[in-house]
């Protein structure tokens, strides 16, 4: 059976029918008739072979193309981009299932940073108090590495309301190079964790080392397209509306795969895209039906999602203000849209500007998870660990996140009242009246059994001192403790002798021989 995700009854809705229509209607024009640039010109040379209006805009060093896309060409892809998208994982109770109609949340972990935040707790005598001693969390940045993303997957494997994995750390040691880096970031995922792992690719020339990697874990060609354990995401558009040349070429190749994948678009309301409402939503929704045409067109069928992360600019620096109310609008409303389509999508909740976990980031996080979850999107990429505007990914936050997001998902589950219920408690009510005490606490542990009764917070101090960070850290080290499902030995031998860059210390099958 696959991850149930939670199924959000009355999603919350920001804007009315009309509205949706009045945004869509304005993305046909835009696409129509303003048209995007593009730097790729095999996606300029496909839009145009298929009906588009493709004029050269310049033909120097970086040649571009003016493409218009009409709305007929829109609608076909969007009729033919399939409206439910499955997600697979090397343990099969791990697949997602995700309907463009049905507000099911997946939450899923990302992005990729470069910075990771190392946490210890030195102990302080307090001045106030001789003899007093105190313990007080110091996080320390540093590069990310192979066996910090080995770590990442590990504890988000374990983590109790992760349904998918987005790689969290950008690779950095001396070793990791543009040749080798994607093999190594695949492999260090998928042997960390049994569920789905998303992520983009820094060389297309490793794209097929990559899809042969899975292929070997999933047993071949057909194997992989029954069982997709991998997914990609591409920003293939650069607000406001332009086709990057590298990443639209990456998307392309995907999409001849039949690979499941993400078109990801980021504007900045103030500064790569208008700064109200009304104009960052028109033009986010152009860039996002771009990309879905352009996927049917290099594929018919190719399982696309829509992908939107989009960002208020700070009024003071211009920028990211991810922790932003705006930030948590445009995504609410970017759901809307996808559901309109009937596509799956990708939404981003848990933002945050702090640099580091504190009050300021658990109200800036808890704040979007709270609303973009109740707006109902598939696949919600809601930054577990991710600090600073996803600059920087911290163990300990993600732990963190976790607990939150049990209390989230509690708080979701459907009303237990049925005719039965409202019986019991008829009978319950009379028997409680007719006595001296009139309490209900006999009828307390039957619940507590039952499940229906919310656990008390993860992380509960003593009720004197405030121990979130120190419990989270002790349960931290417990996850990394536990074991993980590694890729079978004769799978991993394969992947080594066929896939060529994968750094010899990632078998942890040899490391053991070595021990």
């Amino acid at each position: 059976m696959p991850r149930e995700g939670i199924l959000v009854h009355n999603p919350y809705e920001r804007i009315t029918n009309e509205q949706v229509l009045q945004i869509h209607q304005a993305s046909m024009q835009i696409l129509h008739d303003t048209g995007l640039i593009s730097f790729n010109r095999e996606a300029a040379e496909i839009f145009h072979s298929n009906g588009a209006e493709v004029t050269i805009v310049s033909s120097g060093d970086s040649p571009c193309w003016l493409v218009k896309i009409p709305e007929k060409l829109v609608l076909h892809a969007l009729d033919s981009a399939p409206k439910t998208v499955k997600l697979g994982a090397r343990n099969p109770e791990n697949t997602l299932i995700m309907k463009g109609e049905e507000p099911r949340v997946f939450f899923v972990s990302g992005s990729e940073t470069n910075i990771w935040l190392d946490v210890d707790f030195p102990t302080y005598v307090k001045k106030s108090g001789r003899g007093t001693e105190i313990q007080v969390p110091e996080f320390h940045p540093r590069r990310g590495t192979v066996a910090d993303l080995c770590d990442s997957a590990h504890v988000c494997e374990h983590l109790k309301t992760l349904d998918g994995y987005i790689r969290t750390v950008n690779i950095q040691d001396k070793d990791i190079t543009e040749d080798n880096k994607d093999v190594n970031k695949f492999f260090a995922s998928l042997n960390n964790t049994t569920k789905h792992f998303m992520s983009g690719l820094t060389s297309l020339k490793q794209l097929d080392n990559v899809v042969n990697m899975a292929k070997l874990i999933v047993g071949g060609e057909e194997e992989l397209k029954e069982n997709p354990i991998i997914s990609f995401i591409t920003c293939l558009i650069k607000s406001p509306l332009q086709f990057v040349e590298d990443t639209t070429q990456t998307f392309i190749e995907v999409c001849r795969r039949g690979l499941p994948i993400v078109v990801s678009s980021s504007p900045q309301a103030g500064t790569t895209a208008p700064i109200k409402e009304a104009g960052i939503m028109v033009q986010i929704n152009a860039e996002v039906l771009a990309g879905i045409t352009l996927s049917q067109l290099v594929n018919k069928g190719t399982p696309v999602i829509y992908g939107s992360v989009p960002v208020r600019a700070r009024m003071d620096t211009l920028g990211d203000s991810y922790g932003s109310v705006e930030t948590s609008q445009y995504n609410i409303d970017c759901v809307q849209m996808a559901r309109f389509y009937k596509i799956p999508n990708y939404s981003t909740s848990g933002v945050c500007d702090s640099k580091t976990p504190g009050q300021q980031a658990s109200v800036e996080r808890l704040f979007s998870d709270i609303v973009v979850t109740l707006s109902g999107p598939q696949y919600l990429h809601c930054a577990y660990g991710l600090l600073d505007c996803n600059s920087s990914f911290s163990l300990l936050q993600a732990v963190l996140d976790d607990a939150h997001f049990q209390m989230i998902k509690f708080f979701l589950r459907p009303p237990w009242i049925s005719e039965k219920e409202i019986a019991d408690t008829l009978k319950q009510i009379r028997e409680v009246v007719a006595t001296p005490q009139k309490l209900y606490i006999r009828y307390i542990r039957p619940v507590m059994r039952s499940g229906e009764i919310s656990a008390p917070y993860l992380f509960e101090g003593d009720g004197e001192s405030d121990n979130v960070f120190a419990l989270a850290y002790e349960r931290m080290n417990e996850l990394l403790a536990k074991p993980v499902e590694h890729i079978d030995p004769a799978t991993t031998s394969k992947i080594f002798q066929e896939i060529p860059g994968i750094l010899p210390r990632l078998n942890v099958y040899e490391e053991r021989r070595g021990q």
